[in-house]
C-alpha cells in the first residue's frame, strides 16, 4: 500500500508541475503575448522620432530617443481633440439612449406574457447580425433627407440601429437570471409594473446594464462605416476616421502621428475596462442568485 501511495505522489510529482505549464502557463503566455505585443509596438512607434522608425540600424523593438514631437503634431497640427471630443459625446449619448430602449424591451420581452415575445427576442437578435455595410446605404438616404448630415446627430441617431439589438440580448440572459418571485411579491403588496422596474429589477441588474454599457461604448467608440460615410468635415470627425483619413497623405503614412492617435483613442476605453472590470464580469455570468 505505501509502495503504491510513494509511486502515485511520485508520479503525480513529475506530471504536475509540467502538465501546469503545458496546459495553463505557456497557453497564456503565448495569448498575453499576441494580445499585448499590438499595444508594445503602438507605444514605442508613438514616442520614436522619424528617424528612427525610417532606420533599419538599431534595435526596432526599443526607443532610443523618445519624443513627444509625434503628439505634438496630434494636439497642434491637427484637429484631434474635435475628434476626441465628438468620439466621447456620440459615444456616451448613443450608449445611454441604446441601455433605455433595451432595458424597456428586454423588461417586455421576458417578463410581459404576450404572443410571440421569443420569436420578437430573436427578431432583435438576428436584427444585429445584419452586417453595418448593408444598412448603411438606406441610412445615409434617411440622414441626408432629415438634413442631419455632416453633423453629430447623424451618427447618435444611426448608432442605436446596432446597439439597440445587442444590448437587449444581453439584457434579456440578465433579467431571466432574476428571480420572478421577487417581482410577484412586489405584484401582491401593490407595486406596479414601473415601481417593479425602477426599484426592483434595476438595481438588481446594474452589473448586466454596466456590462452592454462597456459593450455598447466600445462599439460606438470605434465604429467606422457609418462614421466615413455620413460626416466629412474635419471638425465633426470621429478618432477612428480622422486618424485614418487626415494623417494618411496619399501614399505618405504619418506612422509616429497615426501610433499617437491610436494609442489615444485606446485610453478612454481600458481606462473604463479596469475600473469597472468586476460589474462586466458579473453581468456576463448572471451573479443573481436564486
Amino acid at each position: 500500500m505505501s509502495d503504491k501511495t510513494t509511486d502515485s505522489q511520485g508520479m503525480d510529482f513529475l506530471t504536475s508541475t509540467p502538465r501546469r505549464w503545458v496546459t495553463t502557463y505557456i497557453p497564456l503566455l503565448v495569448f498575453m503575448f499576441v494580445l499585448l505585443f499590438p499595444f508594445y509596438w503602438m507605444g514605442i512607434t508613438a514616442f520614436k522620432p522619424n528617424k528612427e522608425l525610417l532606420s533599419r540600424e538599431g534595435n526596432p523593438f526599443w526607443v532610443e530617443n523618445p519624443t513627444l514631437a509625434h503628439f505634438k503634431k496630434l494636439f497642434f497640427d491637427t484637429a484631434y481633440p474635435d475628434w476626441l471630443w465628438n468620439t466621447m459625446l456620440v459615444s456616451v449619448v448613443a450608449t445611454f439612449a441604446s441601455l433605455a430602449a433595451a432595458v424597456f424591451a428586454a423588461y417586455a420581452i421576458e417578463r410581459l406574457r404576450f404572443t410571440g415575445s421569443r420569436q420578437a427576442g430573436l427578431a432583435i437578435f438576428f436584427a444585429y447580425l445584419v452586417p453595418p455595410s448593408i444598412l448603411f446605404i438606406p441610412l445615409a438616404t434617411i440622414v441626408y433627407k432629415l438634413g442631419l448630415f455632416d453633423t453629430r446627430w447623424a451618427l447618435i441617431l444611426t448608432y442605436p440601429t446596432f446597439l439597440i439589438p445587442f444590448c437587449t440580448w444581453l439584457l434579456m440572459g440578465y433579467f431571466r437570471s432574476i428571480p420572478f418571485e421577487l417581482e410577484e411579491c412586489a405584484l401582491i403588496d401593490g407595486a406596479t409594473r414601473w415601481q417593479i422596474l425602477v426599484k426592483i429589477v434595476l438595481p438588481l441588474a446594474v452589473p448586466g446594464l454596466i456590462s452592454a454599457g462597456i459593450f455598447a461604448f466600445t462599439l460606438s467608440w470605434n465604429e467606422f462605416i457609418y462614421a466615413l460615410t455620413f460626416v466629412s468635415s474635419s471638425e465633426v470627425k470621429t478618432v477612428p476616421v480622422g486618424v485614418i483619413t487626415e494623417l494618411v497623405e496619399g501614399d505618405v503614412y504619418h506612422w509616429g502621428a497615426l501610433m499617437a492617435g491610436a494609442l489615444m483613442g485606446s485610453l478612454p476605453v481600458a481606462v473604463m475596462y479596469s475600473f469597472f472590470v468586476e460589474y462586466y464580469v458579473s453581468g456576463m455570468t448572471g451573479a443573481v442568485k436564486e
